[in-house]
């Protein structure tokens, strides 16, 4: 879900990949119901404010929202058992079940949903997701403004019916809605809790949180007054910290491990032992290389189109990752409807790279130029470095390095026009992770000029133009095709280099039961059992 690094995202994919940190269960010392899982730390669990990854993967087993995904990633009614669509395709009337409670035990209203968006678009909060997710409704934007108190758009008419009006028909309204800026949070506990509330956050999900020891561990627990099928497991234990995911699994530590780099040929023959425990999944994301538009040298298209085409991606994912990457064309990835994969990239050309560079406005002579990675380690990645020697080597252009803390990097790279907010970085490594299975998810919410995810500020007339079209195409055919156009400009535009699709490379003892890696984050542990 939303930035990976990213953010964790996250819980990065080639993070994961790399260290071969991952998911795991405990095999001794926890016993039969309980897991114990590599994780990462989040920069915050609050679901207003929760923007990647690392966090999403605790947040949707504490909270929950109106409707969700399923394992086959299709929209599911949650909160809400089912719900009425006007016939102009603006109105949504969601009922909500009768049994749904807070892990304190106190009834869920409509009202309560009410709170939760009106909290999460107050201007004072600043959530970097709201408009994104919730900007659809009508009156968000006055809310966001603080030019209103309430959003007019939502109505609770009883306790049980919560009514939407959206600005105009937005055929992805559902599926934004899976996303944890939508989900119910307790007034009584945000109130109460002042600042500290999410220690010790009153949800709604399959799980609740009893610790959050920061840099060791987060411990979920079943939660008892769940309004589904209860959770299979009694408890997840999160290893925030800890030594390598690979040895405590074969050491019969944990269950569930990544599969890292230096590990993934062994691991592959099949002769090893290891070989039957060996899962591949895909994963929904983009890995890329971000410009920001508003500084030099990076406001001339030419100068991005030559760091572009300097850049051997074939080369990055093949023999860097060892193929454990796919290289990446465009920014819709494998399995993501509205896929092209006929896009046409921009190629690896050095001699057409510095052509572009004397072309440019600039005339080869750039200003100093920062590159920033989200990392606390001491030392950059292979990827990155094999990168910027492409760029040294195909461009002659030396490229200084910077390292941000993850939740440091998700504050400055953040743009904000409503809060004069701009990105801090000339030139950086993200990724993203699908939110919801549907193109608008990357098009859309990296690209439009308008978008408060746009951190690179791009602004292509004929891309907004194309994506305020799809928006309210009820043709599912067509509105691909319109996302497939804006995609083929901003890609030919190079607004940002696409690297890689990521996997998920996992190896799972036969006692974990019901255990499947989804492509995105979803709430999946109520699933897994433990023998």
């Amino acid at each position: 879900m939303k930035l990976c690094a990213v953010a964790c995202a996250a819980l990065l994919m080639v993070t994961t990949v790399a260290c071969g940190g991952a998911a795991g269960t405990s095999s001794s010392g926890g016993g039969a119901g309980q897991l114990t899982v590599f994780g990462s730390e989040p920069p915050t669990l609050d679901p207003a404010l929760m923007s990647d990854t690392s966090a999403s993967e605790y947040v949707v087993e504490i909270f929950s929202g109106l409707v969700s995904l399923n394992t086959q990633l299709q929209i599911v009614p949650d909160i809400a058992e089912s719900w009425d669509i006007s016939k102009d395709g603006a109105t949504y009337t969601f009922k909500l079940r009768d049994n749904v409670k807070f892990h304190s035990g106190k009834p869920v209203t409509a009202k309560d949903f009410k709170y939760s968006w009106e909290r999460a678009t107050d201007p004072k909060l600043g959530s970097a997701t709201a408009d994104t997710y919730l900007g659809d409704i009508k009156g968000v934007a006055e809310k966001l403004e603080g030019k209103a108190q309430e959003i007019s758009g939502v109505k609770a008419l009883d306790d049980r019916t919560l009514q939407v009006e959206l600005e105009a028909p937005r055929f992805y309204f559902l599926a934004k809605m899976t996303y944890p800026t939508s989900f119910v949070v307790d007034k009584e506990n945000v109130d109460s809790g002042g600042k500290t509330w999410i220690d010790k956050p009153n949800g709604t999900g399959p799980f609740r949180l009893t610790e959050w020891k920061k840099g060791e561990r987060i411990v979920l627990e079943r939660n008892s007054n769940y309004y589904q099928e209860p959770a299979k497991l009694t408890k997840i234990n999160f290893l925030l910290a800890g030594g390598s995911a690979m040895t405590m699994y074969e050491n019969n530590e944990v269950d569930i491990s990544g599969v890292g780099i230096n590990d993934i040929e062994r691991i592959k023959d099949s002769s090893n032992p290891l070989n039957k425990e060996f899962v591949i999944a895909p994963s929904l994301d983009i890995w890329y290389v971000g410009f920001n538009t508003e500084v030099p040298p990076f406001d001339d298209a030419k100068v991005r189109q030559a760091f572009t085409a300097a850049i051997d991606r074939d080369k990055i994912a093949n023999v860097v990752w060892k193929g454990l990457l796919t290289r990446a064309d465009g920014v819709l990835p494998p399995g993501l409807p509205g896929y092209n994969s006929g896009v046409q990239a921009i190629k690896f050309d050095p001699a057409r790279a510095k052509q572009l560079l004397q072309e440019s406005k600039y005339r080869g002579t750039l200003p100093p130029i920062t590159y920033t990675i989200p990392s606390s380690s001491t030392t950059i990645g292979p990827a990155s470095e094999a990168l910027l020697e492409m760029i040294r080597t195909n461009l002659g252009v030396e490229v200084k390095v910077q390292q941000s803390e993850w939740a440091q990097f998700l504050g400055d790279v953040k743009r904000n026009p409503l809060q004069n907010k701009k990105n801090k970085y000339q030139m950086y490594e993200l990724g993203w992770s699908a939110d919801y299975p549907d193109p608008q998810n990357f098009v859309d919410i990296l690209f439009y000029s308008k978008s408060l995810d746009n951190n690179g500020s791009y602004s292509n007339p004929q891309v907004d133009r194309l994506i305020e079209q799809a928006r309210g195409d009820p043709n599912p055919g067509d509105r691909s095709k319109k996302y497939q156009e804006a995609e083929q400009l901003l890609v030919s535009d190079a607004a940002v280099v696409p690297l890689y699709h990521g996997k998920h490379y996992q190896l799972v003892k036969p006692k974990v039961k019901g255990y499947k890696p989804a492509p995105m984050t979803i709430s999946h542990y109520r699933y897994i059992s433990v023998e």
